[in-house]
């Protein structure tokens, strides 16, 4: 009897993993991120996955200094738990901005959102909220329209040792209320359930 030998390639490092995740070439509207070491491609959102986050944005926008910006498209690096995440809504200061060719580190985030879809909720609720914990981003609002009979909107904060206290969690019709800065109450009825 003889023994296979098979040599496998050391597993990539961040740097390494930001460099596949520059290259991909995804289709036009599709999300690649990093999740817990593997680069991951989203479709699409839904008609009502963008208008959530759009009546969202709105409600943000009417509420925050004029100094904080509201992105969907930028990327917030993880690096110590191999993530790179595009959140559907984050809230960030202009002064936190990244340098030029940096990536923008997580936990200068002040509000991360994210609204779960079929194909990615168990990413958004577990890996996800680990992640912006970890990093420290003190608010994390996670709606979740699709997963169950009973839609849901859950606040998570006071991060902790890589770990989120739940600090609101609302059935859709409910009205959830963000903290401090941003003293928002967002009634959930308004959002629209896949």
């Amino acid at each position: 009897m003889s023994a296979l030998t098979v040599d496998h390639e050391p597993e990539p490092g961040w740097d390494d993993l930001v460099r596949i995740w520059e290259q991909v070439d995804a289709p036009e509207g599709h999300k690649v991120e990093i999740i817990e070491g593997i680069i991951t491609v989203s479709s699409t959102p839904s008609w009502d996955h963008n208008s959530t986050a759009f009546l969202l944005l709105l409600r943000l926008a009417a509420v925050i200094p004029s100094d904080w910006r509201i992105f969907q498209t930028q990327e917030a690096a993880v690096p110590g738990r191999k993530g790179l995440y595009i959140p559907d809504l984050m809230v960030v200061a202009e002064e936190d901005g990244p340098a030029p060719g940096e990536l923008f580190p997580a936990g200068k985030a002040k509000l991360v959102v994210e609204i779960t879809s079929p194909g990615n909720a168990a990413r958004d609720c577990v890996a996800k909220a680990r992640c912006y914990a970890q990093a420290g981003v003190p608010l994390y609002l996670l709606l979740d329209p699709c997963v169950s009979d009973i839609p849901i909107a859950k606040l998570y904060g006071e991060p902790k040792d890589g770990t989120y206290r739940m600090l609101q969690a609302v059935e859709y019709g409910g009205k959830l209320t963000l903290p401090a800065p941003f003293d928002l109450a967002i009634d959930t009825s308004e959002l629209p359930v896949s």
